[in-house]
């Protein structure tokens, strides 16, 4: 910064602090990305903490998300106990970390904080603070449906409509959040003069749609002796300024090393305008539905819209189709014509696509409670708590009913009484996907890099595979495995493909398969002659099953575009079907690789897609969408 310039800045922070003591003028702590978990984070933020209980000005803290690394129970409660610590009130909101490889989806960050939102009012400012997502699966960021429908209870109080605005989300609000739209057309509908973020982990001067924004840095020290968080001052309701406060690093070593405490000077300053959104004639973008009217030969034979997310798969049986959503409830849907026929509450987020045997449909909420229903009007027929949370999506084989859990655990039940047939407590790391049953084995991937086969009848490790990454993001813990003969295949964030030996766990080949960037999306074609997998520039690939090699042999000759959605790849009547993260499914043919069609339903993640009967097929999506299509 040259001379002038930190004159000018340092003039305007002096003048900023004087007319704090104006009325209307008040200073807050912004504090984002503290990801605690990861290297020096707890000690960052407990700094953090101490410097602003001496600092009297600041009258309240917003956390803006990624309050831990991996969303764990424990680094919650470690977040939380450190934050309890603070001297003036404060408000929290998750991030992508909180709740992308939440070992309970999220459901303990409601639990440990009390929401996953925020609203209240101070000096005349409404401030609102939003869940950014993604939920539980990779894809872009999503503000809950139902943080959504909370937004419009909110804003449908009168008092709420007449006041000045400050949103906070931890995403940027633009199309890094699938429905970032969903909450700027609110937000333009009223006296919004700032929206606040996180996740770049930089301070940022922004503008979303013709709303001023800042995006605040990290509270981490990364490479630097302190770290840091802003303080915001408005004063009166014309002016925010933004400046970065650095705590000291404790009296033993500020002495030793001169990290004390500092305030540096104003690095943004916003003018706290009331805008005429309405006045602007810009063509934000929106997502395109266009190509429904392309492919005009699919129609929607019945819509359905939750006021809560959807986080599981459809299930399908008899004339039934069964969700589930995170507001807790399991419902039953007429097929023919998508009426509600029966919702049972659970109270707690489900991630898990429900089971059914024909005459009972069994549910896992994410607080690690099982319940067997009845199929025709969902009475609770038995419970049982598994002690842990659960995400993972419980699979059937015959009379019995496994649930693999998310703290070491993982449990067979007889299904008829929910009694305990076994019970094993040695997998490391916690489960996400739907695990795969073969050959007598149950097998599923964990977010500890291991992919474990079970003994379906003892509970006893056959094998384990270890991918041998240190850092577990890589894990193949999101893809559902597929097995033909004595191969076993997964994919996984590392881009790669993995092909073992069933029956031993033996590695038989880990492949990139030539730069083809897989990820967590697969499945298998109906003839079981190839592995589907889905890469992250937008095409799909079949790979052969039964090669000693990795070999691509089938490829779509069209492209989806940049996409990361975990969804399993259908094939039906030589039809392939693919899910996206951005609300699309798409058709392909198997015999020569072109696309049939494609149809929007969403601008949100594709959960899955089930075929049925004849050109009809039932598909779901993340913001609580279900739909009938035929064709």
């Amino acid at each position: 910064m040259n001379k002038f310039a930190y004159l000018f800045s340092l003039c305007l922070f002096l003048s900023t602090l004087f007319l704090s003591g104006q009325a209307g003028s008040f200073s807050f702590a912004l504090i984002t990305d503290t990801h605690i978990g990861s290297g020096s984070a707890d000690e960052d933020l407990r700094r953090t903490v101490e410097d602003i209980n001496d600092i009297d000005s600041v009258v309240f803290v917003i956390v803006a998300g990624d309050v831990t690394e991996f969303g764990s129970d424990a680094e919650l409660l470690l977040a939380k106990k450190i934050l309890d610590r603070l001297e003036k009130p404060w408000y929290i909101i998750p991030g992508n970390h909180d709740t992308k490889w939440s070992e309970s989806g999220a459901n303990s960050f409601r639990i440990v904080f009390g929401d996953e939102a925020f609203v209240f009012n101070h000096g005349g400012w409404l401030f609102i603070g939003t869940n950014s997502g993604p939920n539980m699966r990779m894809g872009p960021g999503q503000i809950p449906r139902e943080n959504i429908v909370w937004l419009d209870s909110v804003l449908s109080i009168p008092a709420n409509r007449a006041m000045k605005i400050i949103s906070v989300n931890h995403y940027p609000l633009d199309n890094g959040l699938n429905n970032w739209y969903e909450l700027t057309d609110r937000l333009k509908q009223l006296d919004t003069r700032l929206a606040l973020c996180g996740h770049g982990h930089s301070n940022s001067v922004l503008n979303f749609e013709g709303i001023p924004a800042l995006m605040g840095r990290s509270n981490l020290r990364a490479n630097h002796p302190q770290g840091g968080y802003n303080i915001m001052t408005i004063v009166g309701d014309t002016l925010l300024t933004a400046s970065v406060r650095h705590p000291g690093t404790g009296e033993e070593t500020e002495a030793a090393t001169g990290h004390s405490a500092v305030t540096m000077p104003v690095w943004a300053s916003v003018r706290l305008e009331r805008h005429d959104f309405s006045a602007d004639t810009t063509r934000w973008p929106r997502p395109d539905y266009s190509m429904n009217e392309r492919y005009s030969q699919v129609r929607e034979v019945w819509r359905l819209q939750e006021e809560a997310d959807i986080g599981a798969g459809t299930l399908v049986t008899g004339k039934l189709a069964l969700i589930t959503t995170t507001a807790g409830e399991v419902k039953a849907i007429s097929l023919r014509n998508g009426r509600e026929k029966w919702s049972f509450p659970t109270g707690a987020k489900i991630y898990g696509t429900p089971v059914s045997d024909g005459k009972r449909v069994i549910a896992v909420s994410a607080d690690g409670m099982a319940r067997s229903l009845t199929l025709e009007r969902g009475k609770l027929l038995w419970s049982y708590d598994t002690k842990q949370p659960v995400v993972a999506s419980p699979v059937i084989s015959g009379e019995r009913l496994f649930i693999a859990g998310s703290s070491g655990h993982c449990h067979a039940l007889d299904i008829t009484s929910g009694s305990v047939l076994w019970t094993n407590g040695d997998i490391d790391g916690f489960v996400e996907t739907i695990p795969l049953i073969y050959k007598e084995m149950l097998i599923f991937g964990t977010w500890n890099n291991r992919l474990y086969a079970l003994d379906i009848a003892t509970g006893t490790i056959r094998w384990v595979w270890n991918t041998g990454y240190s850092n577990r993001m890589l894990s193949p813990a999101a893809c559902v495995p597929v097995a033909v003969g004595d191969r076993l295949f997964v994919v996984a964030p590392d881009r790669k493909m993995a092909c073992l030996d069933v029956n031993t766990g033996e590695l038989l080949w880990h492949s990139d398969l030539g730069g083809a960037t897989v990820r967590e999306s697969m499945g298998l074609s109906e003839d079981r002659s190839l592995v589907l997998a889905k890469t992250m520039d937008g095409r799909v690939i079949g790979v052969s099953a039964s090669g000693n090699s990795p070999e691509i042999i089938w490829k779509s000759d069209f492209n989806i575009g940049y996409d990361i959605a975990p969804g399993v790849i259908t094939e039906r009547d030589g039809i392939i079907f693919i899910p996206s993260d951005k609300g699309i499914v798409h058709a392909a043919s198997r015999e020569n690789g072109k696309l049939l069609w494609s149809h929007r339903i969403s601008s949100c993640l594709i959960n899955n897609i089930v075929p049925l009967k004849g050109n009809n097929l039932i598909v779901n999506s993340m913001d609580g969408i279900v739909v009938r299509l035929g064709w």
